[in-house]
């Protein structure tokens, strides 16, 4: 077979292949005589830089024995006019029976970013029966980020036969990401809660568990890992930890575990303060959830710790604990976020918590605890710290806003979605306006946005929409309420009253443990990092993208 490119102008990208096509999920639009079970599927998923990814798009079809020969001469793949290339190298396909037995691969095909148009031609027999067409998309070893692909039509052609032609059902843009931390680096089996700020210098700070030896949740030995970029995200320094709290009493790292990393950026003073959770002692089978106990000391109860940095990240304080300003002695458990803290506009730092107590109700799981978010705040650059009333009964990790107004909002994990599938099912909202002391649950709190019982991201920006800057929300979970699948970034334009479809943008339909926290990497772009099985994945994704042009950003 001969390769042969020809090049045209223009902003879509036709990819012409001697066998077949690829789409999301679609029709026909015309249908040949002897066709038959024709099937498209994307497999939304992001494209992991420095790994053999999936295929992107699988096609399948049914050709039916007419004593006619069925010779495919051509296959038109076209990406949506706001498609961007420049991270794209390649793209190859494999050809093979619904056995799996491979009956062709056609090899990579390279081709100029900058080009519009990639033409290859040629001429294979096919035998009746199905046949499956996997595509790949190739990226290049350090590929621009925000590469955007999103396929709109595809065309086969069978020589004296006819045209299939082929839409997606719906829109997935393959995007690339990039591993941050991955499962076994730097002998950690397991990394997960992401934390992500932005500072002054434009400087990416990302924290998370390091979980040296399963999966587990505290009890057992974690530490803070943190992850710093200068370049947006496309390259990161070594990890360093900066919250290890060794042997402790005399006690195995086991035993002093440290972890739900949540990271603040003051960006009046210049300074980065990380939150994590510790205790000393207790149980490495079970969780500090259930073993952490009323009263105040690193030996009877979870520690509410601090480290700070004021060189943008490159070194960091040793660690104190706060639990003595802010922790009622009768709670059994006070903790951070996790995720992310934020300066409000007069300078207060603001981080979200949550703290378990028995205040005479039933909790979710029937035991005499519960639970409630709420926050902690300084008003005097971190040298004292308050703590306010519970926003929730049964609501756990949680995320806090400014809006527009100066009231903060809530965002909180409701443990009631545990056991409530039901159209009620989604993330508890509530408002203050006296930083925590009182709570108003929101019109919008477990009605509108879904979820699978999991934390989640919430952050706002000044965004320019129709020539004028107005405050956007943007908020990211699995968006799904039965399971941690489908990672989403969605915007409210309104303070959180409606969060239009139009405004959503799937990253990744794959299941994870489901963390996420998001930050402005720039002016104009979003930075995620969000958990898969284990590790940790980095995406950029610009707002424009999220906005969907539909307000002329």
């Amino acid at each position: 077979m001969v390769n042969k490119f020809q090049i045209a102008g223009g902003m879509v990208l036709f990819l012409f292949l001697t066998a077949l096509f690829s789409c999301s999920t679609g029709v026909g639009e015309k249908e040949i005589q002897g066709v038959a079970g024709v099937n498209i599927v994307q497999h939304r998923e992001p494209l992991l830089i420095g790994r053999e990814n999936k295929p992107a798009v699988e096609v399948s079809f049914t050709l039916e024995d007419d004593g006619k020969p069925w010779s495919l001469t051509r296959a038109e793949l076209t990406f949506d006019e706001g498609s961007r290339f420049d991270g794209l190298s390649a793209v190859s396909v494999q050809l093979s029976d619904t056995s799996g037995n491979e009956e062709l691969t056609f090899p990579a095909v390279d081709f100029d970013p900058a080009k519009a148009k990639v033409k290859v031609t040629g001429k294979k027999e096919l035998g009746a029966g199905t046949h499956v067409a996997r595509f790949f998309f190739h990226l290049k070893e350090n590929p621009d980020l925000l590469t955007a692909l999103s396929v709109n039509e595809v065309k086969l052609h069978f020589q004296r036969r006819g045209e299939i032609v082929v839409q997606p059902s719906e829109e997935f843009v393959f995007r690339p990401a990039l591993v941050l931390r991955a499962a076994g680096q730097d002998s950690c089996d397991t990394y997960r809660i992401p934390g992500l700020v932005t500072t002054n210098e434009g400087t990416l700070i990302a924290v998370y568990d390091n979980r040296y030896n399963n999966s587990k949740d505290l009890q057992e030995d974690i530490d803070i890992g943190m992850s710093r970029s200068t370049d947006g995200g496309r390259t990161w320094e070594p990890m360093k930890v900066i919250m290890d709290m060794g042997e402790y009493g005399g006690l195995p790292h086991r035993l002093n575990g440290i972890g739900d990393p949540c990271v603040l950026y003051d960006p009046i003073n210049h300074t980065l303060w990380v939150a994590a959770s510790w205790m000393s002692g207790g149980d490495y089978t079970k969780m500090l959830w259930w073993t952490s106990k009323p009263g105040m000391a690193p030996e009877e109860t979870g520690q509410f710790v601090l480290v700070k940095s004021t060189d943008d990240g490159l070194t960091w304080s040793d660690p104190i604990s706060i639990t003595g300003q802010i922790k009622d002695p009768a709670w059994q458990y006070l903790l951070q976020g996790p995720g992310r803290g934020i300066t409000l506009s007069d300078g207060t730092l603001v981080f979200p918590a949550q703290f378990k107590a028995d205040i005479g109700e039933k909790a979710i799981d029937g035991g005499p605890y519960t639970c409630h978010s709420t926050i902690v705040y300084s008003q005097d650059g971190g040298n004292s710290w308050h703590i306010g009333t519970g926003a929730k009964s049964n609501t756990t990790e949680a995320q806090v806003v400014e809006l527009a107004d100066g009231s903060l909002m809530i965002n909180m994990r409701d443990d009631r979605n545990r056991i409530d599938k039901g159209d009620t099912n989604g993330r508890a909202v509530a408002t203050t306006t006296d930083l925590g002391k009182t709570w108003t649950i929101h019109p919008t709190s477990n009605n509108a946005l879904p979820e699978p019982n999991c934390m989640a991201s919430i952050i706002s920006a000044d965004v320019a929409i129709n020539g004028v800057k107005q405050q956007v929300l943007f908020f990211s979970n699995p968006d799904n309420k039965e399971a941690r699948t489908n990672m989403t970034i969605k915007a409210s334009f309104d303070g959180g009253l409606t969060w239009p479809e139009a405004f959503h943008a799937e990253l990744n339909a794959a299941g994870g443990y489901g963390y996420s926290c998001m930050t402005m990497a720039d002016e104009n772009n979003i930075g995620i990092l969000y958990e898969g099985n284990k590790e940790l994945y980095f995406q950029k994704i610009p707002v424009k993208d999220i906005v969907n042009d539909h307000l002329n950003y």
